[in-house]
């Protein structure tokens, strides 16, 4: 059997409608796993599931759409992957949110509040919802897609730095508590990729220079790159991995000195 082998494994990935999340999704279908694809919008998800299918079959994937700022829409998620799939081994949090850019003290509370909401606390709930039946089993992998923003300072996007942050201890944390149990929990840190939730930040011209300026590979990422980490922690070959955090970033956290 294959390090990478998923069959019969179920995956929950969040925000895999597009970007990270859907390269994610479409890889560990590859790998043979079930994978339910989340984010607010069923039409965009379901476009996603229809392309799994094609080409894996029918039933390899299916939509269910949740909005990650509702404890009851990430309920119904967790309930109703058990309802059709029967159990769920793997759980990527990969949706978060970036309403604000610029400096902190411009940030409205709300702001504040909606980002740590979306990016810690939903990752929060939506794990307590599925942990327990993988601690059961003694088996299963928890991926958190956090950023290499959690570990550098910003100007621009500070109080998305700071969630990102909390992300790296929250599973830091969960991985203390289900370690015993055989379930794991890691992040992923990205660098700047080219999605439309970044698009602020790579289709500015100065920034996007300012970034690869400083990058080995000069240059910025594709979601495609960031998935062979998820299928890795999903898989066999990381069973002995966790509270840890993968750097995807083109070496831009290294830096290019003189």
């Amino acid at each position: 059997m294959s390090l990478f082998d998923l069959s019969n494994k179920v995956a929950i990935i969040t925000g895999s409608s597009r970007g990270i999340g859907r390269a994610i999704a479409e890889a560990i279908a590859d790998q043979g796993a079930k994978v339910v694809i989340s984010s607010r919008r069923a039409e965009a998800c379901a476009e996603v599931a229809d392309t799994i299918n094609g080409n894996h079959g029918a039933g390899r994937a299916i939509v269910i759409p949740a909005n990650i700022s509702s404890k009851q829409d990430l309920q119904n998620l967790a309930d109703e992957t058990r309802r059709q799939f029967g159990r769920i081994d793997i759980l990527v949090c990969n949706a978060a949110s970036n309403p604000y850019y610029g400096p902190m003290a411009g940030i409205s509370d709300d702001q504040f509040r909606k980002i740590l909401d979306n990016n810690v606390i939903a990752n929060h709930w939506l794990i307590s919802m599925v942990a327990p039946e993988m601690v059961e089993r003694k088996e299963g992998s928890i991926i958190i897609v956090s950023s290499i923003g959690g570990l550098t300072g910003s100007t621009m996007i500070g109080a998305y730095n700071i969630s990102k942050a909390a992300d790296f201890q929250l599973a830091r944390n969960l991985a203390s508590e289900f370690g015993p149990s055989g379930v794991r929990v890691n992040c992923i840190a990205p660098g700047l990729i080219r999605t439309d939730f970044a698009r602020a930040l790579w289709e500015n011209p100065d920034t996007l220079k300012a970034v690869t300026r400083g990058t080995p590979m000069q240059r910025i990422g594709e979601p495609h790159e960031i998935a062979g980490a998820a299928v890795y922690l999903a898989s066999p070959a990381s069973t002995f991995m966790t509270g840890q955090t993968i750097i995807i970033d083109g070496g831009s956290t290294v830096g290019v000195g003189l």
